[in-house]
């Protein structure tokens, strides 16, 4: 068969059905046999109900499908596996899901939405295992695979096999990710706007070499010792600084709740913090180094003048999950484990930016930063704040992070956003941001931290209702709270 563009291919299918009730048209497993360019069917079965838990995606619940559908599981060009499931009665929507970290294993974190209706889809980003970068090593079609194409081109396979089930296109298409899916989302309004109807970002990772240089700048104020990944800063400091952040600001907004609404509005004062006597340390105050670390932490990266990634909001310090995890290395599940930053920040250089696996954190100083981070940034990054494209096709956007993100900071989604309100003031039509007060990355916090985004962009789609407000929730000791978000600036 001739190969040809799969995006050229899908013009060919014209017959479109609403967004309603449709039935498959063809047996689930003739799509076996179906042939489509560059790609390869490897399973599809019919299924009356099924319980999916995926080892690789330890984090994600036992999903429960209880009524019929197909699941074609297919590889596209060498090494981009996906997972298409098909309700046997469609809705006549697509809906698809980003990943997390480097990816590397199927994620579909929508899978429960077969019951909906929905058609969901998840792929591996085109390469397996994600605990590293070191899949990305001397692989420039891995690198771009997992930058820019392996969602936009698993989109475009998924809608084609689609339209062979049910005889016709998907009437919408949505898609939905959160952390590096937040960045995906990104990517996909960004470069090929045409792929989805309605997108949602979430603490998107769209900076990539900006966020591990931010990273480094803290690592190498925590592990001084590249050869001895002892934390500086201890958990009992993390006690101390939370508890001092919040008798500073939590009341700023009028509750004690130990949720800062806006740590922006937070002047912390450093000065109020106990500092230990010189060449001693101890669990009721501060070296003078651990102050370092914790100021390498809230301070922006700055190179040469410029900003290349702000700082991470006071608030939610010693919360579990939070910088235990992801900054301090001294998360008590994770005993001798180094931070989450490390983790990320040392494998995007030495794998993604520099292809040296021998690169050393503790001897780099960001010199001629831009200029060695610019093949990385031309690839993984979505940086662009023009959303004219996707906005003349009607297309609308969702941005959501939570305030007290240790990962990636709400500072960074703010500054995009903005940057698209600067060059439209006509953004709001097609793109929002909410904040989450209290929640950490991607949810959990002392903050409500779910909302029905799935529902949100749909109804903004298809219903033209704009989210001028959302409400979270959060079941706290089997009692229900809920919290009214406002589109950003509005509070």
């Amino acid at each position: 068969m001739q190969k040809f563009s799969i995006s050229l291919a899908l013009m060919f299918f014209i017959s479109t059905v609403s967004a309603q009730s449709v039935k498959s048209c063809r047996r689930c497993e003739d799509l076996k046999n179906l042939q489509l360019p560059d790609v390869r069917i490897l399973v599809a079965e019919a299924k009356a109900s099924d319980t999916i838990k995926t080892p690789s995606e330890p984090w994600m619940p036992t999903v429960i499908i209880n009524k019929p559908f197909c699941r074609v599981l297919g590889r596209i060009s060498k090494e981009i596996n996906f997972e298409l499931l098909l309700p046997a009665e469609s809705n006549g929507r697509f809906l698809m899901s980003g990943g997390g970290g480097f990816v590397g294993s199927i994620q579909n974190g929508f899978r429960d939405k077969v019951n909906d209706g929905f058609s969901t889809a998840g792929t591996d980003a085109g390469h397996q295992g994600g605990e590293d970068a070191k899949w990305a090593y001397n692989n420039m079609e891995r690198q771009l695979n997992f930058g820019r194409l392996a969602i936009h081109r698993t989109a475009v396979v998924s809608k084609l096999i689609m339209q062979s089930y049910y005889c016709a296109a998907p009437a919408k298409s949505y898609f939905a990710g959160c952390s590096r899916g937040g960045g995906q989302a990104m990517v996909e309004a960004q470069y090929y706007p045409e792929d989805f109807d309605g997108i949602v970002a979430g603490a998107p990772a769209y900076a990539w070499p900006a966020i591990a240089a931010k990273f480094i700048q803290g690592v190498k104020s925590n592990y001084p010792n590249p050869n001895d990944l002892k934390p500086v800063i201890t958990n009992d400091n993390l006690k101390l600084l939370q508890k001092e952040v919040l008798k500073q600001c939590d009341k700023l907004d009028g509750a004690a709740d130990s949720i800062i609404e806006d740590p922006r509005k937070c002047k912390f004062d450093f000065s109020k913090l106990p500092v230990c006597p010189d060449g001693q340390a101890g669990s009721r105050c501060f070296t003078k180094q651990q102050l370092a670390a914790i100021n390498a932490v809230y301070n922006p990266l700055v190179v040469d003048g410029k900003q290349i990634y702000p700082g991470f909001p006071f608030g939610a310090e010693a919360e579990m999950g939070s910088w235990d995890l992801w900054i301090t290395g001294t998360d008590p599940s994770m005993p001798n484990a180094p931070s989450l930053h490390y983790m990320f920040s040392t494998n995007i250089f030495k794998y993604l930016v520099f292809n040296d696996p021998t690169w050393d954190y503790s001897k780099y100083n960001f010199k001629n930063f831009e200029a060695q981070t610019l093949y990385a940034s031309s690839y993984l990054d979505a940086t662009r704040t023009d959303y004219s494209e996707f906005k003349k096709r009607n297309g609308k956007i969702i941005f959501y992070h939570g305030w007290n993100d240790p990962a990636l900071s709400a500072y960074a989604t703010i500054e995009h956003y903005e940057g698209i309100l600067k060059g439209d003031r006509d953004a709001p039509s097609y793109a929002r941001l909410f904040l989450l007060p209290g929640v950490l990355h991607c949810g959990d916090g002392r903050g409500c931290d779910n909302v029905d985004w799935v529902t949100q962009i749909v109804d903004w789609v298809e219903k033209s209702k704009a989210p001028d407000q959302v409400v979270a929730s959060k079941t706290v000791q089997g009692k229900i709270i809920t919290k009214t978000i406002f589109p950003y600036p509005k509070q």
